[in-house]
């Protein structure tokens, strides 16, 4: 009588965790590389710049231009666009805002309703046991498969994740949040910029990191059958 299929808690198989890609190749995935790190950064700088030099509404005009014009190009070379979009979405929105308040610090002000939204989804998401981590770890490296859900140390381990995610997030937009309230334009530009992507990259780093060894030492500690 053969077996079926056997998956590490992680909801890969004995192969397939093999086969995992390097932390460095999932965080490019997600990131969209050192190119999608900087195409993503490009339009808040030509903001904040044009923005300091003259009026609002080029500054606008600036930014939005230069992420169509990245999309364009992606687009031109048969590149993956997601990022692209998401940047013009974010850009379109803060812009619209912006040219009808007539406050360029208005620019950043979805970033940062988003940026709360999504640290209290996540600190919620712990609190039910139902960890945000958990589930996107799912969708984004076990094809879907959630037998995580089964194994009570990672089901703790994403819990501990998810609450990480929480909390820095809330405090890198609660920085934000500040100088939006004490009218500091430029300097919110500077720390939308600082607090952008390297937090991100860095929790990306500890949750691949800390996912894989908690997989790696529940597949030690019980072997799989006919091992």
């Amino acid at each position: 009588m053969t077996t079926g299929q056997q998956h590490t808690p992680s909801g890969l198989d004995p192969q397939e965790e093999e086969r995992l890609p390097s932390i460095a190749e999932q965080m490019a995935d997600q990131l969209g590389g050192w190119r999608g790190l900087v195409e993503s950064s490009i339009p808040v700088v030509v903001f904040v710049i044009a923005n300091m030099a003259g009026e609002l509404r080029p500054a606008l005009i600036a930014a939005i231009a230069v992420t169509l014009l990245i999309a364009a190009v992606r687009l031109i070379q048969r590149r993956p666009v997601r990022h692209a979009v998401n940047g013009l979405i974010g850009i379109a929105i803060g812009a619209g805002i912006a040219l009808k308040t007539g406050n360029a610090r208005d620019f950043y002000l979805p970033g940062i309703v988003q940026g709360i939204g999504l640290g209290l989804a996540l600190l919620l998401s712990a609190a039910i046991r139902q960890p945000l981590v958990g589930w996107l770890w799912s969708v984004l490296v076990a094809k879907g498969r959630s037998e995580w859900r089964d194994d009570p140390k990672l089901v703790r381990t994403f819990t501990q994740l998810t609450v990480l995610w929480g909390v820095v997030w809330l405090a890198k937009v609660g920085v934000q949040a500040g100088l939006y309230l004490a009218h500091q334009d430029t300097a919110l530009g500077v720390a939308r910029l600082a607090l952008g992507y390297p937090p991100y990259a860095l929790l990306l780093l500890i949750t691949v990191w800390v996912v894989r060894r908690v997989t790696r030492e529940g597949a030690t500690a019980t072997p799989l059958p006919g091992a």
